[in-house]
């Protein structure tokens, strides 16, 4: 899609020819003769940019930035001047405007620059659809996601939630497994009872089953006083297992039997206790596969197995990612006291290129390395022209020289002083080439 660009000049004919070159690069150009037609244009959901004459009668090209502020001040706003008005199209600069374009200019000077505002208002408007998403999908965590696979989890969740079933969930590590489980117990009329959790294979056989069924005083040696186990302690409410397929063979012949009769009887004990659970029980592998599933019982998984849900990879649902990360660096943000991050274009590419292996845990610790500034960002580029080749040898060393400015301004983070001694020319011939090339230094600060 097109990106939209309202541009407006007085000058009919320089209008049609301007028009005329932004829509050959592919921008939907909307031509208008007078500041008061484009404001008519403008809300703060507009797309795109705004390319506008300084000189202009009745409201100016001034007037318009002022009022297009107004409205949002982050809409990109490109000023069109002649060289007496330069200085003050600097100050509109240092105000809040994208930036200048001195007549005459060339083709390719406009479009770079139109194109980079562009990139920009896409990035605002990206940031801003995924807070006010976070803030919608808050309850929903870490289910946040627009994806249909992760709709259709979330409908499954509530339409099993308030039923005693047993639910058997099955994803890979860090994909959110346990809050899953949580979800269905706080959705729950259980959510008034305990929501216990227990990992299988964070405890040592001989210790799970004292943790699971309770004992009684000197059922074995250390056993000193009563312990109410897990399944007595989540009665009325829900018991979750993580874990499962790492549970001993030993304890799996006793949990089938707590499924199937919803009772419990401690170590050292022969009294039978009825208990009222629920079990929400999470594997790592599929243990619908006989070779993952190995040594755990079949008749065991067949019986936690009344309704199997499945948490699919962050690299599966791929367009969640950039609003979970905004959900965790916000949250971040709240825990570390920093102000949130803006989500970035190079942040937004590694959103998007890595594979993610740790699932949702992953882009958590990352978003909160971001937060503390511990992520260095990648240096800015710049779209480079379709073909480098093209173009008389001068204009092909004007993009290199352009490029090159960048990626310096970059490496040093916006430092002036740093970028002139880094490139070895004079203070007056940097400035010079960073208005030639329609180069802004205030967006390669914090770079």
């Amino acid at each position: 899609m097109s990106t939209p660009v309202l541009l407006v000049d007085d000058d009919r004919q320089l209008l049609r020819a301007t028009a005329q070159t932004l829509e050959l690069a592919d921008f939907a150009v909307t031509p208008l003769g007078s500041a008061a037609e484009a404001l008519s244009e403008l809300d703060r959901d507009f797309a795109g940019a705004v390319v506008s004459d300084i000189r202009m009668p009745g409201m100016d090209g001034l007037q318009l930035f002022e009022r297009i502020r107004a409205i949002d001040p982050e809409i990109p706003v490109i000023l069109i001047t002649g060289h007496g008005d330069i200085s003050t199209a600097v100050k509109a600069i240092q105000d809040g405007a994208y930036d200048f374009i001195a007549k005459p200019f060339p083709s390719e000077r406009l479009i770079q620059c139109v194109r980079r505002a562009a990139e920009k208002r896409s990035l605002v408007l990206e940031n801003r659809r995924l807070r006010d998403a976070v803030r919608q999908a808050e309850d929903d965590f870490p289910l946040i996601g627009q994806t249909l696979v992760m709709d259709r989890l979330r409908q499954t969740l509530r339409q099993i939630a308030d039923t005693d079933v047993d639910v058997l969930v099955t994803g890979e590590t860090g994909s959110g497994k346990e809050v899953v489980a949580r979800l269905l117990h706080g959705w729950s009329r259980r959510a008034r009872g305990n929501f216990v959790a227990l990992n299988c294979g964070a405890l040592p056989e001989q210790v799970i089953e004292s943790e699971l069924f309770g004992h009684e005083p000197g059922a074995f040696t250390g056993a000193q006083k009563k312990r109410v186990g897990r399944i007595e302690h989540s009665s009325g409410g829900t018991l979750f297992l993580d874990e499962l397929e790492s549970m001993p063979l030993s304890t799996q012949v006793q949990m089938l039997r707590v499924l199937e009769l919803r009772e419990v009887t401690p170590l050292g004990t022969n009294e039978v206790r009825p208990v009222d659970i629920r079990i929400v029980a999470a594997a790592k592998v599929d243990l619908a596969d006989p070779q993952q599933r190995k040594g755990f019982r079949e008749d065991l998984y067949y019986r936690l197995n009344v309704v199997s849900l499945t948490i699919p990879p962050l690299r599966e649902r791929s367009d969640d990612i950039p609003l979970l990360f905004s959900y965790f660096a916000e949250r971040a943000a709240r825990r570390f006291q920093r102000p949130p991050p803006v989500l970035s274009a190079e942040i937004l590419r590694h959103l998007r290129a890595h594979d993610w292996p740790g699932n949702v845990r992953e882009l958590s610790h990352f978003a909160e390395r971001v937060v503390l500034g511990l992520v260095p960002p990648a240096p800015a580029t710049t779209s480079p022209p379709a073909d480098r080749q093209a173009g008389s040898l001068p204009e092909r060393l004007e993009r290199l020289e352009a490029e090159i400015i960048r990626e310096t301004l970059s490496a040093h983070g916006g430092n002036v002083q740093e970028t002139i001694a880094a490139l070895q020319i004079p203070r007056k011939t940097f400035y010079d080439k960073l208005q030639r090339h329609g180069i802004v230094r205030r967006e390669f600060i914090g770079s």
